[in-house]
């Protein structure tokens, strides 16, 4: 259950109206590493969590909190649309000039939110639910959760930088420190779940089922040996295990793959045209290969 309190987390207050930066903002809220994601994931996470504890409930605290930052971006992209109205972008950027330093508005701002927000990205395309990550497994999720901080708060810096209203800035000097925070946490938790179950996602699994043989080995498939020098090609692995191994010319180890010819019904090349001998360019005898 939730309770909506009327006082936002933090201040949401633009010092004037922008409709430009309105459709930039729109990215961290409806991207793909927007507020939307990283507060969905973290409630489907939370409610699928079957361990009971600590670790639930710091998800739903964060995803909770999620929703907070998710209620500032949208009513400070509602305030960047007043008196803004999609006409007077249009004259305005009627002076070649103009438009190429505003770049245009996002039309659905006025046509079909009213000068509100949407829960779409900074191109206008719609949130998807298929952003988020929530598989059961809580190391593999909160990895997950540690890149969608990352990338939000990359996108939320460079956001920073492409405005000078202080009220904009102030509200999002505020949403990189909990992103700070985020990190920290999702790291924190991390290292806490590694120290128990092991590096290696999942620690359930048989590992004496894989093939042992290549599951240290670092392979060189690019021209140049610079990978070499990696920490991912030397020393002791992460997971305690073993010792990389670099591998500077790897070999195939499978067969030449040869399909059989579909049926007729799917009426694809010829079966004759399909019989050529390999390396050699002539046609096989009716029959053979």
């Amino acid at each position: 259950m939730f309770y909506h309190v009327k006082q936002l987390q933090y201040n949401a207050k633009p010092t004037r109206p922008d409709p430009v930066y309105a459709k930039k903002l729109q990215e961290v809220l409806g991207g793909q590493f927007g507020e939307i994601s990283v507060m969905m994931q973290y409630m489907f996470q939370g409610w699928n969590c079957r361990a009971e504890g600590k670790y639930k409930d710091m998800l739903l605290d964060i995803a909770t909190e999620e929703i907070a930052h998710v209620e500032m971006l949208a009513t400070m992209i509602a305030q960047l649309l007043d008196g803004a109205p999609a006409h007077a972008q249009d004259e305005a950027a009627k002076d070649p000039v103009v438009e190429a330093v505003l770049g245009g508005m996002n039309p659905q701002h006025a046509i079909v939110g009213g000068l509100g927000a949407k829960p779409d990205d900074s191109t206008g395309y719609p949130w998807n639910a298929r952003y988020i990550i929530s598989s059961g497994n809580l190391l593999a999720d909160f990895r997950a959760n540690l890149n969608a901080e990352s990338q939000g708060r990359l996108q939320v810096c460079r956001l920073y930088e492409m405005t000078t209203d202080p009220g904009v800035r102030d509200m999002l000097s505020f949403l990189i420190a909990r992103d700070t925070m985020h990190q920290n946490q999702w790291m924190a938790a991390i290292e806490e779940l590694e120290a128990t179950q092991g590096a290696i996602v999942p620690s359930t699994f048989n590992q004496e089922v894989e093939k042992q043989e290549v599951s240290y080995s670092f392979m060189n498939f690019s021209e140049g040996e610079e990978s070499k020098s990696g920490r991912w090609a030397n020393g002791p692995t992460l997971d305690g295990q073993a010792t990389f191994e670099y591998d500077a010319a790897p070999k195939p180890m499978g067969q030449i793959p040869i399909l059989q010819p579909g049926p007729a019904y799917i009426h694809g090349t010829p079966p004759e045209e399909l019989r050529i001998q390999r390396g050699t360019g002539k046609m096989e005898p009716p029959g053979q290969g």
